[in-house]
């Protein structure tokens, strides 16, 4: 009950993932059996995707296989409680599903995005691959020349088949109704700061079912025998 009060969107089987990865060591189906009975079941809706097919009939996805393997990139939208609007930029790694960066400005543009990748590709190399719509914020040349010159390749999605950017899309979603749509932010310093609790509870505790419900970035806890000596 304490974990569907402070994660009221997630489903019986999140919580099962966030009860085991606690120690509880829980089965999935008692879970269930206690989430119908409390009448705690949520509502899911479920929107059909197509494909892009190609005149031979094959079906074309760049999927990701390693991490570093594919990026993806998109622009979620949302005002703060005076009306004014604020952008963040979402940028994940397709493999592991990790929230790699949010950042969040009233504007962001061509010269936000190339910050931010610098950022990231000091931290983690570049990726092979950065997945994106055509947005302007993501085709400008200085962008395509930047991303060429580090080593990476850009991946354009089709116009109107955000289908095709499905894990950031997935992403944003997750983002927008576990967070956004939740919280009144009363100033952007507001936001970014409760933007990016949610970001590292997201990549270290949220569990995420394509990970056997574990987070994509767990914590990690070193023995104090371990620790290096200061000098």
């Amino acid at each position: 009950m304490e974990l569907t009060r402070l994660y009221g969107r997630y489903g019986y089987r999140m919580v099962t993932g966030l009860l085991n990865n606690a120690g509880w060591h829980v089965n999935h189906k008692r879970v269930e059996r206690i989430w119908r009975r409390e009448g705690l079941k949520v509502p899911q809706k479920q929107q059909k995707k197509g494909r892009l097919w190609l005149n031979d009939g094959s079906c074309v996805r760049l999927r990701p296989e390693r991490p570093n393997h594919v990026w993806s990139y998109d622009f979620v939208q949302d005002r703060t409680h005076d009306g004014r609007v604020y952008r963040t930029l979402n940028i994940i790694d397709e493999y592991t599903r990790e929230a790699l960066m949010i950042r969040v400005d009233r504007k962001l543009n061509s010269t936000d995005v190339l910050d931010a990748l610098t950022d990231l590709f000091i931290l983690h190399g570049p990726p092979e691959y950065i997945r994106s719509d055509n947005g302007p914020e993501f085709i400008a040349k200085k962008v395509r020349d930047w991303i060429a010159a580090v080593g990476a390749k850009t991946a354009y999605i089709e116009p109107g088949s955000p289908w095709e950017n499905g894990y950031c899309e997935s992403f944003n979603a997750r983002f927008r109704d576990e967070l956004l749509n939740g919280e009144i932010f009363y100033s952007l310093r507001e936001a970014k700061i409760l933007i990016e609790q949610w970001r590292v509870h997201y990549n270290t505790v949220r569990p995420h079912s394509a990970l056997g419900y574990r987070p994509p970035a767990p914590e990690s806890i070193v023995p104090m025998d371990q620790r290096p000596t200061m000098h």
